[in-house]
């Protein structure tokens, strides 16, 4: 299948260990289908949750299609997340354990279908976070010097 990257969640890996990601459809309306195709959409502060038995994605912005008037929807209204039942209910048992959360990391087409990857995960302490700073700030700087090396041999 053809795999189209939409947008990716800025802050899920910076703020979650990530444990497993999952597969899943969305529930969307026309108009919002259009925006995202022009790539208004933003995933930083939305996360995943569950209400009535069913998950729903919640603060996703999908920006107002210009030429959409009265079918427009409300950017930042919950969608429905498409799952099966075991999923549903694997996924409601591991978020009520241990400060699990649902994190939206990407969201992409495949095919023409639009599809959104959750990631099951724990929330970094701020020592974590710093740890994770300054491993890639070590990695960069081997880099260049790797670089660096290079140049004055050839």
């Amino acid at each position: 299948m053809n795999i189209k990257l939409i947008a990716k969640n800025p802050i899920a890996y910076h703020n979650f260990n990530i444990e497993e990601k999952f597969e899943v459809g969305i529930v969307l309306a026309g108009t919002e289908i259009k925006s995202i195709r022009a790539g208004k959409v933003n995933l930083k502060d939305s996360y995943a949750g569950f209400k009535d038995g069913e998950c729903y994605i919640y603060s996703m912005h999908i920006s107002p299609y210009e030429h959409g008037n009265i079918f427009n929807k409300d950017p930042l209204r919950d969608r429905k997340l498409l799952l099966n039942k075991k999923e549903i209910q694997k996924l409601y048992g591991k978020c009520k354990q241990d400060g699990y959360s649902l994190i939206p990391i990407s969201i992409y087409f495949k095919g023409s279908i639009v599809k959104i990857e959750l990631g099951l995960g724990k929330g970094k302490k701020l020592y974590d976070k710093r740890q994770d700073i300054a491993k890639k700030d070590a990695e960069r700087r081997m880099q260049k010097a790797l670089r660096q090396k290079a140049k004055e041999i050839f």
